[in-house]
């Protein structure tokens, strides 16, 4: 498959009710790509700086990616932001945030990576996003990613961004914020009218709804015995999704239905310890075997 996200790569410091993990791997484009990387090769298209610690990078190695896109950019500083998720662990507060390298020019996207057929625009400013949407223009499938402060301070751009792809993912407060509907429902539709075929909206511990011109899917959330870190979760949920899709090749409404389900899974796991490392313990036959239990607790006949 010629799957490629672009996104960013930095450095987390994580505090949750379970613990404390200092300085250690995170963004959305490497969640996303340790996620999507189970069902087939991924394109990492991403850039960190001159100071991006050498043991961080087992990672990049461990997962099935394609690192000819990733540059390691002299001069630079890497992006780094400091969370603290509350008692919940739903609701975090954002404690610190240096963009760094994200706030210079995105990366190049190597020549090999332009026939990729599947694209996923992880998390970043929409007119980057427009500039590396414009890299691909035989995609088959073209999906973004986006948050609420690119809602608050780049939304004529964001619009501009969803006449131009097919999918846009993003949680509940944010498609709220996007439309001032209240119901994910004609929150959704409120978003396909922007442009996409499909919107992808996420509930956290309450599953994810997706929104798409031939029907509407709703899934639970895959039952969480222990939350120790929810960061990247929504990223691995687009990883699993899009892996999913782009394995399979098929976009019916049917499939995007069980992308969702494999997207679900593969966050369940994610979830259980702080920044990948889950992900690296795990492999394929893990992810069909959770896979399996799901189905199973979601039929009703």
């Amino acid at each position: 498959m010629s799957l490629i996200v672009t996104g960013s790569i930095g450095i987390d410091t994580i505090h949750t009710p379970t613990g404390q993990a200092p300085d250690v791997l995170g963004g959305s484009a490497i969640y996303f790509a340790a996620a999507a990387s189970f069902h087939g090769p991924v394109r990492l298209v991403g850039a960190v700086g001159d100071d991006f610690p050498a043991e961080l990078e087992a990672p990049f190695n461990h997962f099935n990616i394609d690192l000819e896109g990733l540059e390691k950019r002299a001069g630079s500083k890497t992006f780094r932001w400091t969370g603290k998720y509350l008692d919940n662990m739903n609701d975090r507060e954002t404690l610190s945030v240096d963009l760094n390298v994200l706030a210079e020019d995105s990366p190049p996207v190597p020549t090999s990576y332009t026939d990729s057929q599947y694209v996923f625009l992880a998390n970043s400013h929409p007119g980057a996003q427009m500039g590396l949407r414009a890299q691909f223009p035989s995609a088959k499938l073209v999906v973004a990613d986006t948050m609420d402060l690119w809602i608050d301070t780049a939304q004529d751009l964001l619009k501009d961004l969803l006449k131009q792809i097919d999918g846009l993912v993003l949680n509940d407060s944010e498609a709220h914020l996007l439309t001032g509907e209240t119901n994910i429902v004609k929150a959704g539709e409120d978003v396909l009218a922007m442009g996409p075929k499909f919107v992808v909206i996420k509930k956290g511990e309450h599953g994810a709804f997706l929104l798409h011109k031939d029907g509407a899917v709703a899934l639970p959330a895959y039952p969480a015995r222990e939350v120790v870190d929810p960061t990247g979760a929504g990223d691995t949920f687009g990883g699993g999704f899009m892996g999913h899709l782009a394995s399979t090749g098929d976009l019916s409404l049917d499939n995007l239905k069980r992308a969702m389900a494999a997207g679900t899974v593969v966050a369940s796991y994610n979830i259980e310890k702080f920044s990948l490392d889950r992900l690296l313990e795990i492999g394929p036959a893990d992810l069909q075997a959770r896979e399996a239990q799901y189905a199973n607790m979601l039929k009703v006949r």
